[in-house]
């Protein structure tokens, strides 16, 4: 501030780094969480009323599939969806009769892929759906409430739209997680787990940035990216194979290996 007012040449304090910090561990599902908690939502789905309720196993599945954020699902409509080409799109909402002003954010447009399987499953959702509901995820009378109630009323404000799409989100992300005996992550983390699961499958890092909305990879690596349990095991395997297999069968190595056994058995009995 003080450079820019030219109150000073320069800043001092230009070539001080900075104290290195520690980066948090990025949390992702593993392979068995996440079949545990499918597992979970199909019962969880079942005993819930849909037009209250979201349909939280094709959410929880759309969520791996695309990476999208809560609010991009919860806004997602269904002229964003061109179940034809197989395509989903993050598009912005304006302020309509019967839809509510959304920004994606970073202002990034983009477009997913939608699998077969995904795509049979939006198609036999959207055959269920009333007439007249255009929110993919939005229960028929969640969508009533918001439409009669808050926006016909004048309580309905910008930011619910990223916050009160869906009553008592957390709450039921929760019992699900519980009821598949996951104690750790959020519903941030499925998109984290996506994203991840591309780069393990041989996308490069450019168009693993560009799906996930990220302006540049700095972020999809400090935020989303996460060591998965594969590379650990193949790690394991080349360090096997690689010079540590030479050293580890060392004569001196096992020596010693023999002798703290025998130490440590004559300080046991004495």
């Amino acid at each position: 501030m003080a450079v820019k007012r030219r109150q000073l040449d320069e800043n001092p304090f230009e070539y001080i780094e900075f104290p290195k910090c520690t980066k948090n561990k990025i949390h992702v599902y593993k392979d068995t969480e996440c079949e545990r908690m499918m597992k979970a939502t199909s019962e969880f789905v079942q005993e819930i009323n849909p037009k209250t309720r979201p349909r939280w196993d094709l959410m929880i599945i759309f969520a791996l599939s695309t990476g999208f954020r809560r609010g991009e699902i919860l806004n997602c409509v269904w002229e964003d969806i061109d179940l034809g080409e197989q395509e989903v799109y993050v598009e912005p909402k304006r302020d309509t009769d019967t839809t509510w002003q959304w920004e994606i954010k970073d202002s990034d447009r983009r477009t997913l892929p939608l699998t077969n399987e995904l795509t049979q499953l939006l198609i036999e959702h959207q055959d269920r759906q009333p007439e007249g509901y255009p929110y993919v995820f939005v229960p028929p009378a969640r969508y009533d409430y918001i439409q009669n109630e808050l926006r016909a009323k004048g309580k309905w404000k910008f930011s619910d739209s990223r916050l009160k799409v869906v009553h008592n989100f957390k709450r039921d992300f929760e019992l699900i997680k519980k009821r598949a005996w996951i104690k750790k992550g959020t519903f941030h983390d499925l998109r984290r787990t996506a994203i991840c699961d591309w780069l393990a499958q041989g996308m490069t890092e450019y168009d693993v940035m560009k799906l996930a909305g990220h302006a540049q990879f700095d972020t999809t690596h400090k935020y989303y990216l996460a060591v998965r349990d594969d590379l650990i095991d193949r790690a394991r395997l080349a360090t096997a194979r690689g010079l540590c297999k030479k050293l580890l069968r060392a004569p001196f190595l096992r020596q010693n290996c023999l002798t703290r056994q025998i130490r440590s058995r004559y300080i046991t009995t004495t």
